[in-house]
């Protein structure tokens, strides 16, 4: 087959992420050659390539499910928010620019980005930021990508019924209209309001857009969906469209998002329920949720393990049963350290350290326990002191790093991915993370308080079940990790379910013709349209 799909949604966490990916497995799995894309993702969860260059987890999950290394094709812009009206602007897996939400999204005569994050060469591309002018490197990527692969699946962001920002849309109907790519509209039932949603979405736009959007797919069932069909019905009446498929409730589905966690700050992580331990122990791990929180998916190999309750938390009290406390990765390292000291988690985590109970720091929670931090790049904030608690002093750097590297840690191999600006100068203390002939790579060591820059770590089923022996021994828990627990195995079955969720409650016959053959013709025109 020779096609592709672009998976919209009625809002922003409707299931778009999950439900590409669902296709990329199934289609795979019926000997397709695909790919996954989207023009431009806002996330601060981003994730490194093989050849070094930044993009989206969500797209990275999804290359995982199409059983292939992800690129910087399939994820061309990338937006990292600095605050609630800047972002930094990674193109093509490089940073180009910090840049305000006006003038990024902006009006004609606006200014672009300020170039302070790096100025490499794709930056001539940006030509003052904009996203309007961001389309033609979007459609190059996804030329390259169908040039390729048999089938390309798109994923949407946001809605693409945001009128206030069609004339610039590069990732939803402005992608779909280039390419003449057919939509599918998903919409989270689970919220309530599926059917009017799914109507004034497709009422909201123009008719050249219209004609693309092929039909429907409700996510996140409960119930008897014999219940629903007449609703269905009834849509399709109203919109001359069909529903491709109603995908039932699944816990546990929500890996890699893109936009927020999925759950509450004191929740358990992915709404999963906490395996039986296989020690006589429980552990418990509190997670700092500072302001804008990076890679929090570090902890999903923690919560995979039988045993292990992982909370994000905001309140020092909250701090005081955890056996292991980790100050996580951020996009504003000065910002979430006033944050830490403001709550009242700065004492907190301080306590814990002279008591010899064990703390985590992972990349920005890395740098907030060092002694010195000097930031003419992320905050501007000049010289800050840190915590302290690490012999470390950080120095923000213009160039972002970005690798993925090997090491060994605690006697077992580890796996990792750097995505920061912060250098750190390590003058003391034990060595974390090294090569193979004992040479530091990464992080340092004081009695139970660990740091390094190293991202995904965890995953590194060895490595994680040596640390949490020494967490469980420092914290006197009779706890023992699973023996068999594989991280990457788990992930397969996830992206497995998701592909068996498309295979068994989609209209598969339906979607192969829709990706291969385009959205169908002769689809009517639903008022009033979008605003002129």
């Amino acid at each position: 087959m020779s096609g592709g799909l672009l998976v919209a949604g009625t809002t922003s966490d409707a299931g778009k992420s999950v439900v590409t990916a669902g296709i990329c497995r199934w289609l795979v799995r019926q000997g397709v050659k695909v790919a996954p894309f989207k023009a431009q993702n806002m996330s601060l969860n981003s994730f490194v390539t093989r050849e070094g260059a930044e993009i989206g987890r969500a797209q990275a999950m999804q290359a995982q499910a199409c059983r292939i290394e992800p690129t910087a094709l399939m994820n061309p812009v990338l937006l990292k928010p600095g605050g609630e009206r800047s972002s930094q602007v990674v193109l093509l897996g490089r940073p180009v620019g910090e840049m305000s939400a006006r003038g990024f999204f902006g009006r004609t005569g606006e200014s672009g980005g300020s170039g302070e994050s790096g100025g490499s060469s794709p930056g001539n591309r940006l030509r003052g930021g904009r996203q309007e002018e961001l389309l033609g490197t979007v459609l190059d990527c996804l030329a390259e990508l169908r040039g390729t692969y048999d089938a390309v699946i798109c994923e949407g962001a946001g809605s693409p019924a945001e009128i206030n920002l069609r004339r610039t849309d590069i990732v939803n109907m402005g992608i779909a209209r280039n390419a003449r790519l057919p939509v599918l509209v998903v919409g989270d039932i689970d919220r309530g309001g599926v059917f009017a949603s799914f109507f004034g979405t497709v009422a909201l736009l123009s008719p050249q857009d219209q004609e693309l959007v092929a039909g429907f797919l409700v996510n996140k069932f409960r119930g008897d969906v014999s219940l629903l069909e007449p609703g269905l019905d009834m849509l399709r009446g109203l919109t001359g469209r069909r529903t491709y498929g109603v995908l039932p409730f699944r816990h546990g589905l929500g890996i890699d998002e893109e936009d927020g966690m999925a759950v509450s700050l004191r929740g358990a992580v992915r709404e999963s329920a906490v395996s039986a331990p296989v020690g006589e122990d429980v552990l418990r791990v509190a997670v700092c949720a500072v302001p804008l929180m990076s890679n929090f998916t570090d902890v999903d190999a923690l919560a995979a393990e039988p045993g292990v309750v992982v909370r994000f938390v905001d309140r020092p009290e909250e701090l005081a049963d955890a056996d292991l406390v980790v100050l996580p990765g951020t996009r504003g390292t000065v910002r979430a350290l006033e944050w830490l000291r403001e709550r009242g988690l700065a004492d907190a985590v301080l306590r814990r350290v002279a008591e010899g109970r064990p703390v985590l720091g992972v990349c920005g929670g890395f740098q907030i326990l060092g002694e010195h931090i000097e930031d003419e790049v992320e905050s501007r904030a000049g010289e800050v002191a840190g915590l302290g608690v690490l012999p470390v002093r950080v120095r923000f750097a213009r160039e972002k790093t970005l690798t993925r590297p090997v090491g060994e840690a605690l006697g077992e191999r580890v796996e990792g991915y750097e995505i920061h600006h912060g250098v750190a100068d390590v003058t003391g203390g034990q060595t974390f993370i090294c090569d193979d002939e004992g040479h530091s790579l990464d992080g340092c060591r004081v009695g139970q308080t660990w740091g390094t820059h190293w991202h995904g770590s965890l995953e590194s089923d060895g490595f994680r079940r040596a640390f949490l022996r020494e967490v469980a021994a420092a914290a006197g828990r009779r706890f023992v990790p699973a023996a068999d627990t594989s991280f990457a195995a788990l992930r397969e079955q996830q992206l497995d379910r998701l592909g068996d969720l498309i295979e068994q409650h989609a209209d598969t016959d339906a979607l192969w013709r829709l990706i291969e053959s385009g959205a169908p013709q002769g689809l009517p025109f639903i008022p009033p349209g979008a605003p002129a």
